[in-house]
Order: C-alpha cells, then sequence, then structure tokens
C-alpha cells in the first residue's frame, strides 16, 4: 500500500489540494510504522515545495 501511495503522491504533485486530499487518505490507511516512513519519505521528495502541508497534515495525525 505505500508503494502504491507513493506512486499517487507524485502523480498529483503538480497540485497542492489533490496532494493535500490524497496524503489525507493515505494517513488514514497506512499503519504506524508505514506512516512514519511515508512522511519521511514526503520530506524528503516534496519538502522543498510542500513543506508547510506536509507538515500539517502528520501534525493533525500526532494530536489524533
Amino acid at each position: 500500500m505505500l508503494k502504491y501511495t507513493k506512486e499517487i503522491l507524485t502523480k498529483v504533485s503538480f497540485d497542492a489540494q489533490l496532494f493535500e486530499k490524497e496524503l489525507r487518505k493515505a494517513i488514514k490507511s497506512l499503519v504506524k510504522e508505514e506512516i512514519a516512513e511515508l512522511e519521511k519519505w514526503c520530506y524528503e521528495s516534496f519538502g522543498n515545495v510542500y513543506y508547510a502541508l506536509i507538515s500539517r497534515c502528520f501534525r493533525q495525525i500526532a494530536y489524533s
């Protein structure tokens, strides 16, 4: 599932709204270990463009 999620996020990375929507869906569907790996990958791959968006999405799950 994680590999599929990475593919989707890469494909929608041209649009911030789509990226956020798909990232939130992914976070809901993955297990804790996969979420940690996804977070690291997101920052490495898209942190230069979507740092604040990524931070917001992963911060919200920390408080859930």
